[in-house]
């Protein structure tokens, strides 16, 4: 008896979730207002944007930390990869120059496109970077798979987004993921 009221609360939650879910993707569907094309529009200096964002990346591998530095906007921002993880221009480079103390046989492999927002919070020219950071620290070799999204402004990034997964980085170092004990 107390496995049919379970399966029938079960099925109860599951009817509810999924109206619940819909409801939520109606929202969504219906409060835009724009199509893409209305918002997002080709990259008109697509070619500059690409080469600073390469010329940046580079400069990064190769440890040219005054070149790195000449390619961010002195009010630069960077965020990810973590909710509400920022940091600015000092902070950055910073990392950077630590991350050179302990990393040997960097290797960077990508491919980028570029794109204008039109208006809103995002508006400007951006570069989209996909791809595999490799590095050596401690005898292990890390291969990181990463999303990275900078604006462009006046040929500097402005404002920049990474993404990648820090518990598989601290798995591959030999870490391990346990719970809290009461």
């Amino acid at each position: 008896m107390k496995l049919l009221i379970l399966k029938q609360t079960i099925m109860k939650t599951l009817k509810t979730s999924a109206f619940v879910l819909l409801l939520i993707i109606g929202q969504i569907t219906f409060a835009q207002d724009q199509s893409y094309k209305e918002t997002v529009t080709e990259n008109p200096t697509s070619e500059d944007d690409l080469k600073v964002v390469a010329d940046y990346l580079d400069a990064l591998m190769s440890n040219k930390m005054t070149e790195a530095a000449s390619l961010l906007a002195d009010n630069y921002t960077g965020a990810g990869p973590g909710y509400q993880e920022t940091e600015t221009k000092l902070e950055h480079l910073a990392n950077w120059k630590e991350s050179h103390l302990a990393r040997t046989n960097q290797k960077n492999s990508y491919v980028s496109q570029t794109f204008r927002v039109l208006e809103g919070d995002l508006t400007g020219d951006w570069v989209s970077v996909w791809g595999t950071y490799t590095y050596t620290v401690n005898d292990v070799t890390i291969n990181l798979p990463y999303q990275y999204t900078a604006m462009i402004d006046n040929g500097k990034i402005a404002r920049s987004a990474i993404y990648y997964d820090k518990l598989a980085i601290s798995e591959a170092m030999g870490y391990e993921l346990t719970a809290k004990k009461e």
